[in-house]
C-alpha cells in the first residue's frame, strides 16, 4: 500500500487518514529520506501497533515534499486534450524543458504573479520524484519503473504565457519563484502500485470552477517510455523532478486556424502577437489577484491519493 509522507519545518510524517506520525530520521533532504525507507516504514509499523494517532493534517504547515536545489524537468505537450487546445496536429514529437529548482514552493503558498506579467496561466500536472540515479543510456521499461521512480506528487507549471510566447522562452516564463507548487503529500508507492498509474485522474478548479479533468489514459509519452528519451542526454539523481505533462483545459488556446494562417501571412511578428494577446485579455480564465486554484490527483478507489493543493494567487 502506498505511504503518503508530508514535511514541514520540524521534519518528515507519515500521513494516516487525517493525522501524521512524525518520522524519526536525520533525513534533510528529499534524497536523504528516499535512502531512509526503512524508517518510514518503521513509522508506519509502530504507528498501526501501537494505535498512536499523532497530529492533526490540519495542525500542520506542508512545505514541498520535494527538496531544492534539485533537477526539475518538465514535458511539454504530452496530453491529447492540450494538444487539440494548443492547436497541433499528427504527430508530436516528445519535448523536454527544465525548470528552476528555485520556483518550486509549498502546497499552500501564495502563487506571486510578477508585475510585468499579465497572462498567467495554470498546468496541474503529476510529478514523478526520483529514487534512484538514471544515467546517460538507460532504458527503462515498465516493469522495471519501480527501480527508478520512488513516489508521485502533485504539481502545478506556472506559466507567464506572454513571456512564453512572445520570447519562446519557456526557462524563464516558467521559472519564477513559486511556479512550480507541489504536494502536498509524497506518495511512495509500492512496486505493484506503479500498474494503477494510468488510473489516476488530475484535477483543477480555479475558484471552484473545474477547468482540468483527465487521465493519465490521455497521456501521449508514459512515465517509462520519457524516462528512457530522457535519459539521452539528461542525468537525473534520487529526489529530483519530472513534470510530466498537463491536460487540457488551460487558459491558453490556438487561435482558430483561418485567423492563424492569415495572421501569419500578412502580419510582422511584433504585430501578430500584440493582437494575440489583445484578443486574449477577454479570456476570463487567465489568473488573477485573488483566485485559488486547487489541484488533486488520484485513483478513483483511493488506492493511490496525492493530497490537496490549495494555492493562492497574488499580485507581487
Amino acid at each position: 500500500m502506498s505511504t503518503n509522507v508530508l514535511r514541514t519545518a520540524d521534519g518528515w510524517w507519515v500521513v494516516r487518514d487525517t493525522r501524521a506520525v512524525h518520522i524519526e530520521t536525520k533525513a534533510v533532504t528529499t534524497a536523504d529520506l528516499l535512502a531512509d525507507r526503512a524508517a518510514v516504514r518503521e513509522t508506519v509499523r509502530e504507528a498501526a501497533a501501537s494505535g498512536d494517532t499523532g497530529t492533526a493534517v490540519a495542525d500542520l504547515v506542508a512545505l514541498s515534499p520535494v527538496t531544492t536545489p534539485c533537477r526539475v524537468v518538465a514535458q511539454m505537450v504530452n496530453y491529447r486534450s492540450h494538444a487539440r487546445d494548443s492547436g497541433f496536429t499528427g504527430d508530436i514529437p516528445p519535448t523536454f524543458f527544465r525548470k528552476a529548482s528555485g520556483s518550486v514552493s509549498g502546497p499552500g503558498e501564495a502563487i506571486v504573479r510578477p508585475s510585468h506579467v499579465k497572462f498567467l496561466d495554470y498546468e496541474i500536472e503529476l510529478g514523478l520524484v526520483m529514487g534512484a540515479p538514471l544515467p546517460v543510456g538507460t532504458v527503462v521499461t515498465e516493469q522495471d519503473l519501480p527501480s527508478y521512480v520512488a513516489g508521485l506528487v502533485v504539481t502545478n507549471d506556472v506559466s507567464a504565457r506572454d513571456v512564453q510566447l512572445t520570447k519562446t522562452q519557456f526557462y524563464e516564463s516558467k521559472s519564477y519563484p513559486t511556479f512550480t507548487p507541489t504536494g502536498p503529500f509524497l506518495c511512495l508507492l509500492e512496486p505493484e502500485e506503479f500498474a494503477h498509474l494510468l488510473d489516476l485522474r488530475l484535477k483543477l478548479t480555479v475558484n471552484g470552477d473545474l477547468r482540468q479533468d483527465r487521465t493519465l489514459a490521455d497521456m501521449i509519452v508514459r512515465p517509462a517510455q520519457a524516462l528512457t528519451l530522457l535519459a539521452r542526454f539528461q542525468t537525473l539523481d534520487a529526489g529530483d523532478l519530472l513534470l510530466t505533462g498537463t491536460p487540457g483545459g488551460t487558459a491558453l488556446k490556438a487561435p482558430p486556424k483561418a485567423v492563424e494562417k492569415i495572421g501569419a501571412l500578412l502580419l510582422p511578428p511584433a504585430v501578430k502577437w500584440k493582437a494575440f494577446f489583445k484578443s486574449q485579455a477577454r479570456n476570463p480564465h487567465y489568473l488573477r489577484d485573488g483566485d485559488l486554484i486547487t489541484a488533486t490527483i488520484a485513483t478513483p478507489d483511493g488506492r493511490i491519493d496525492l493530497g490537496e493543493q490549495r494555492t493562492p494567487v497574488t499580485d507581487a
